[in-house]
């Protein structure tokens, strides 16, 4: 059964950093692109930032200088280093496939607040 589990968010004053880990089974994802989206109440899921097979990422504008994708395909884990943190990057966030998504994981909270 494939299952993506997300962790790592939590709560964090502005200006903190966060890393988020998302673990994949049932599936090798080194061959897929892979992404970090995220959902604010009230707002559609929007893609953050995404990572190629090979390791080549891209950012929304917002998340350029300050969010860092990577990969562990030995861990078949994907990665988020969040830094600089705003209150409006507050949202669950997931991961997954860029294209042919899987299930959907539960996400992680995370929560910019003073």
């Amino acid at each position: 059964q494939v299952q993506l589990v997300e962790s790592g968010g939590g709560l964090v004053q502005p200006g903190g950093s966060l890393r988020l880990s998302c673990a994949a089974s049932g599936i090798t994802i080194s061959t897929y692109a892979m992404g970090w989206y995220r959902q604010a109440p009230g707002k559609l899921r929007e893609l953050v930032a995404a990572i190629t097979s090979g390791g080549t990422p891209t950012y929304i504008d917002s998340a350029k200088d300050r969010f860092t994708i990577s990969r562990d395909n030995a861990k078949n884990t994907v990665y988020l280093q969040m830094n600089s943190l705003k209150p409006e990057d507050t949202a669950v966030y997931y991961c997954n496939r860029r294209v042919g998504a899987l299930r959907w994981g539960q996400g992680t909270q995370v929560t910019v607040s003073s």
